[in-house]
């Protein structure tokens, strides 16, 4: 039986999630250690464009496998059926294109907030005096960091609200299937054991009960008797 509830990266996956109000302060502390440049709305938009709207437009063309964690995946050639059919759902796919895109509009006001509201953070910056510049570079992967995060959340969701038997009845696609419609990036480390449903442990073996042994005849009383009678 195929379930994305047995699968650990799944579980990474949602609390993944939980990093966005951290990667959120992270930028701020960024984007805190100098002053805006002569237009300051231009180099929100450059920074978003490069970091969120990029990556959106590239998993929309290769959607994130759901078993790659950015920087660490699980083995495609050591992956079991189960975690291969988990790769190839293919109604999962809009959803998950449908996520980035999202996810890319939404970055976008939070930078523009975020960089507005900087300067209160100036005492605390991580690169106080910095170059705007280097401040912007340092944002565009944290942005595109989030994108992946949300899209992979989205996608998490709708694994594990699938029911097993429509994920019994997809085909595993094959390695080389995976590589051409997903984006699989990380180093191939990640060999997980799946999780265990306590629901269906298996039960302590019942004590076998042994019959009494019926008593046996004992020849010498048996040809006693016959000498009697």
């Amino acid at each position: 039986m195929t379930t994305a509830r047995h699968e650990p990266l799944i579980w990474l996956q949602l609390l993944g999630a939980a990093a966005l109000p951290l990667e959120a302060l992270l930028l701020l502390l960024l984007l805190a250690g100098a002053d805006p440049g002569p237009v300051p709305a231009l180099e929100r938009l450059l920074a978003w464009a490069i970091g969120a709207l990029i990556p959106a437009l590239v998993l929309w063309r290769y959607p994130a496998d759901p078993l790659s964690l950015l920087v660490l995946q699980a083995p495609l050639r050591g992956r079991s059926a189960a975690q291969r059919r988990l790769s190839g759902v293919p109604p999962l796919l809009l959803p998950s294109r449908l996520a980035a895109a999202t996810a890319a509009l939404l970055v976008l006001p939070g930078l523009w907030w975020l960089d507005t509201v900087a300067a209160l953070a100036g005492p605390m910056a991580l690169l106080p005096d910095a170059n705007r510049l280097v401040d912007l570079l340092l944002a565009i992967p944290l942005l595109a960091v989030m994108v992946w995060q949300l899209q992979q959340w989205v996608q998490g969701v709708g694994l594990l609200l699938r029911p097993s038997r429509y994920l019994d009845s997809v085909a595993p696609p094959t390695v080389e299937q995976i590589e051409s419609q997903r984006l699989c990036l990380g180093l191939p480390l990640l060999l997980l054991e799946p999780l265990r449903d306590p629901s269906q442990a298996s039960a302590p073996p019942a004590a076998v009960t042994v019959p009494p042994e019926q008593p046996t005849e004992d020849p010498h009383s048996a040809n006693l008797d016959q000498q009697v009678d």
